[in-house]
């Protein structure tokens, strides 16, 4: 094919080509009919604001259209858009990306959804307690010092201390800080006069690999929780292909219906699940009673997956009901699988 394309520009900014700039195809109308492009383009500032406003309103276009079926008519939205209507509504990826991008920004500004809830008045008692807690454990280290190796009292004195040291690094964990005892993490798990570990797995490897985690999370675990929530914004697309098996396994019977339609339905799903949690989250920051505000977030959800259900799949009231108890019981599972790779990346980390 012969490349025509021309980049000549007129006195108003405007492109003079006879082929497309993006592809060589000769012009023949308004845009190219190999690729789509519209067959003048522009080099002037005004185009590019002109640009910027047409990506924005059309996004913004095309959310209104997608966000009411969204909220209360979601099977609708999951059919529609599978059957071919997707220059109407926003895509199930981009409006899943766009959920967990404005959730990053939310959380970045206002700390999370469980940030402060420690009270001061609670942040307060658990210092007192860490420092009559601290007070004991020295107190009985060194009355365990000063007893000869054979003396019956030690026994009872080093479970004391075991207890003692078990409560500071509790109380360390639910402030978020570093374990002051690291080293009794595992004690309970040691069993014997040698010392051998309790946890067996079958391969030293593997148990090797469980105690080092187990340390790395309970010696700093505000470090592994900012670690896990930064993996979840980077990994968060993979609740979409740990879904899919589970919504085939629920949807078995479904006419017509391919891998395809599932990832839809999971990504739309997903995608309101968030800003549910999202709305939810600013509200509670905003003084809306939990009273209020835990009752939704534990009604509407199933309320919603099972209209998405009926209406995807065309299922009956019943059948309906049926596979959502099904699917209910299996997000947790979901839930703990993806929970489990972000400890396991945080840890690895």
């Amino acid at each position: 094919m012969n490349d025509e394309r021309q980049t000549d520009l007129s006195e108003d900014g405007h492109t003079t080509e006879t082929a497309c700039l993006n592809c060589g195809t000769a012009l023949i109308g308004s845009h190219c009919h190999a690729c789509g492009q519209h067959a003048h383009v522009h080099r002037t500032l005004s185009a590019l604001g002109h640009d910027f406003l047409h990506g924005v309103l059309h996004f913004e276009g095309a959310f209104w259209h997608s966000a009411p079926l969204l909220v209360w008519r979601p099977g609708e939205l999951t059919r529609r858009y599978i059957d071919g209507e997707r220059k109407r509504f926003v895509s199930p990826m981009a409006l899943f990306l766009f959920a967990i991008f404005l959730m990053f920004v939310i959380f970045s500004f206002t700390g999370g959804p469980f940030e402060n809830m420690q009270s001061p008045e609670t942040d307060a008692a658990y210092q007192r307690e860490s420092e009559q807690l601290d007070q004991k454990i020295h107190k009985d280290s060194a009355a365990l010092k000063a007893l000869p190796p054979g003396d019956t009292g030690r026994a009872g004195l080093e479970e004391a201390l075991r207890e003692e040291m078990a409560a500071r690094n509790g109380i360390a964990m639910l402030r978020q800080e570093p374990m002051p005892y690291p080293e009794m993490i595992g004690v309970d798990e040691r069993v014997g006069q040698n010392g051998t570990e309790a946890i067996n797995t079958g391969s030293p490897l593997l148990d090797h690999i469980v105690e080092t985690a187990a340390h790395k999370f309970q010696a700093n675990p505000g470090l592994i929780q900012y670690k896990m929530q930064s993996n979840g914004y980077k990994f968060a697309w993979l609740l979409i292909p740990l879904s899919l098996p589970f919504i085939w396994l629920v949807t078995i019977g479904a006419k017509s219906v391919r891998f395809y339609d599932h990832a839809v339905f999971t990504t739309y799903s997903l995608s309101f699940m968030v800003l549910l949690f999202l709305a939810l989250t600013l509200l509670g920051k905003a003084g809306v009673s939990s009273g209020l505000l835990i009752p939704i977030g534990l009604i509407f959800p199933p309320i919603h997956l099972y209209r998405q259900l009926r209406h995807a799949y065309g299922f009956s009231r019943l059948s309906t009901l049926l596979r959502l108890v099904v699917l209910l019981s299996l997000i947790p599972v979901i839930g703990l699988i993806f929970t489990f790779l972000l400890l396991g990346l945080g840890l690895a980390g």
